[in-house]
């Protein structure tokens, strides 16, 4: 590993960059004061191994609202470790080669572990499709665990949201098909970005009169939806979108089996994960140490767009 000082102006400790190992499970990326507790952050299926911005790679990380003095990702006083989900790889088809689990990915994170000589997590932060793989993990490894914080993210998915994400992998399917991926990969996120939001947001930010054009009239919402695609089709491979939105909908923990402190946290308003969900799981968790409400008009994307309310949770939930 190679020490990187933290471009700041005051004194710190060491900044430590994980160079991954020759045989690295995982690609990740660790950083933070050496020696300092690691915790390890999980994100959503666009989410990457670059959480916070540092010293080695100044560019702003995906959660990078909870970097910062004070705040939970405090490189001064832990160290961050971001993952790259596992996908499965790429058939001849287009399709993927294999089905990846919650349970494999945790799997995968552990062996990292190993490779990296942390036994001990001081905490794993899941929000979305990475507070399941976070469940998967404090279920099959408690040991390695020290706390769980749970954003948006059940032991089960709920009905409705496999219902919403099936029909977007079968629009992908349907695209790889017929030599049109990118286009339908597009639509498929279009789709899921209404899961994502609220109808609240939705009726404050959008116009509802349309705009007319050549081919008759465009709806601002519209446009919003068909930008917001093409650009994640521009960074994810069908495949890979694929296999983890599959693979969301195969996730199942049993709740008493995570025999570590957790904290839940709900999304207001979120259609993909319900609160009574939520609260559903929370009762079952042996370990409870608080349920609590993210006020927001977000939705499930509400651990993305306020990270100065989930920040100031975090930090409660890892203060003790």
């Amino acid at each position: 590993m190679s020490a990187i000082p933290l471009s700041t102006g005051g004194p710190v400790d060491d900044l430590v960059l994980a160079d991954p190992p020759v045989r690295a499970t995982l690609s990740h990326e660790l950083v933070g004061a050496s020696g300092a507790p690691v915790i390890l952050a999980l994100g959503g299926i666009s989410a990457n191994r670059h959480v916070v911005s540092h010293a080695g790679d100044p560019t702003p990380g995906w959660w990078e609202g909870l970097a910062g003095s004070g705040g939970p990702f405090d490189l001064r006083r832990r160290r961050v470790l971001g993952v790259e989900f596992r996908d499965g790889g790429r058939a001849t088809n287009g399709r993927p080669d294999e089905i990846v689990s919650t349970r494999r990915q945790a799997e995968d994170i552990v062996a990292l572990l190993d490779e990296l000589g942390i036994e001990r997590l001081d905490a794993v932060i899941g929000a979305s499709y990475g507070g399941m793989v976070a469940l998967a993990l404090a279920e099959g490894w408690p040991d390695r665990v020290g706390r769980l914080v749970v954003i948006s993210a059940a032991h089960e998915t709920h009905p409705m949201a496999t219902a919403l994400r099936v029909a977007q992998r079968r629009i992908v399917e349907i695209g790889l098909a017929t030599g049109r991926a990118a286009e339908c990969m597009a639509i498929a996120r279009g789709i899921a970005m209404t899961t994502y939001r609220t109808a609240r947001e939705f009726d404050e930010r959008f116009a509802t009169a349309p705009l007319a054009t050549e081919q008759g009239a465009e709806f601002d919402v519209e446009r919003y939806l068909r930008n917001a695609g093409e650009r994640f089709a521009e960074r994810m491979t069908p495949e890979r979108f694929l296999a983890l939105s599959l693979s969301a909908d195969l996730h199942r923990v049993v709740p008493e089996h995570v025999a570590v402190r957790t904290t839940v946290i709900a999304a207001q308003g979120d259609t993909l994960v319900p609160a009574a969900q939520l609260r559903a799981l929370a009762r079952r968790l042996p370990r409870l140490d608080a349920y609590i409400t993210l006020r927001t008009r977000f939705g499930h994307d509400a651990f993305l767009t306020e990270p100065a309310r989930l920040g100031r949770l975090l930090t409660t939930a890892l203060a003790d």
